[in-house]
């Protein structure tokens, strides 16, 4: 326990240095939109293509990427019902920073110490159907809520997510997996060595990018969605401990998924879009100080 709080609190450290950097005029806002391109076009791919491959999917437990998919879907319809009567603009940025989760460089960690092979297997499947939405899902919507009148056509989702790099590369990784086709250990070497700085980047980037402009009603506005999303999240983590057809350990890890933080793409992602990065910063990383007490008491509960 006290090792994996060390590489949390770790985690809060890295974002408080972007904030202190910033401050002392390191960073300006202005690289901010840099550091999310290096993280979305090099680092996360790489991270991605090194965790996932060479590893063997069991066909019969794809359901499991389903659960990943579906609860970003619910995210973004309670985004548009809770805000329903807002500005284009508010809409879009619920949408956007709402939904998904922040697997790779946040949850894995606690699932790796605790639950072993089991959980890392039924991690892997759950963030491939999350990463649907969080690496161009997400994204799409809020680009045609905020430029296309709300008027939804699955070809311009489809044409929008296929242009994520992040997502065409765990798609690329996933289908290499259920195939039995194997990386070559350079590549997975190569892949791993600029993969390995995805984190410290992403958690960088966040701090970077954290600050509440505007008053009141930026902060009603975080209020509002750091309280609906772990309303949801506990309600989605009783929900898959207790009622899912799984086997125990399964269970136990989609308890702990549920509660994992917003994706640390938002931000970037709310960056392309101009939608406040700097408050898309602020709800990222309140939610993984929410997921780090939320994370620790279901741990304690299940095991």
């Amino acid at each position: 326990m006290a090792a994996t709080l060390t590489k949390a609190f770790c985690f809060i450290g890295i974002i408080l240095l972007g904030i202190a950097l910033r401050r002392i005029g390191f960073f300006r806002e202005e690289d901010f939109p840099l550091l999310s391109k290096i993280v979305l076009k090099i680092t996360l791919p790489a991270a991605i293509a090194a965790n996932f491959a060479n590893k063997e999917i069991d066909p019969g437990m794809l359901s499991l990427c389903l659960l990943g998919f579906l609860g970003g879907v619910l995210y973004i319809l309670l985004a548009f019902l809770l805000n329903a009567k807002n500005s284009r603009e508010k809409r879009a940025f619920a949408v956007m920073n709402l939904p998904s989760y922040n697997i790779g460089n946040f949850t894995l960690p606690f699932v790796q110490s605790f639950l072993g092979p089991t959980g890392v297997i039924v991690t892997s499947l759950f963030d491939a159907g999350n990463a649907v939405i969080g690496l161009g899902g997400s994204y799409s919507i809020a680009d045609l809520v905020l430029n296309g009148g709300g008027h939804f056509s699955p070809k311009k989702i489809l044409k929008k997510l296929f242009r994520s790099l992040p997502f065409d590369v765990y798609l690329l990784m996933t289908l290499l997996s259920l195939s039995h086709i194997h990386v070559p250990a350079a590549l997975c070497d190569f892949a791993s060595l600029i993969g390995s700085g995805n984190a410290f980047l992403a958690m960088l980037m966040i701090g970077v990018g954290f600050h509440i402009s505007g008053g009141g009603e930026k902060t009603a506005l975080l209020i509002r969605l750091i309280a609906v999303r772990y309303a949801v999240a506990l309600l989605l983590s009783l929900g898959f401990y207790f009622l899912l057809p799984f086997a125990r350990d399964v269970r136990q890890t989609l308890c702990i998924l549920a509660l994992a933080p917003i994706g640390s793409t938002a931000p970037a992602f709310s960056s392309e879009l101009k939608l406040d990065p700097g408050l898309s910063s602020a709800i990222n990383s309140i939610s993984m100080l929410c997921s780090i007490f939320c994370i620790v008491c279901a741990l304690l509960l299940v095991l």
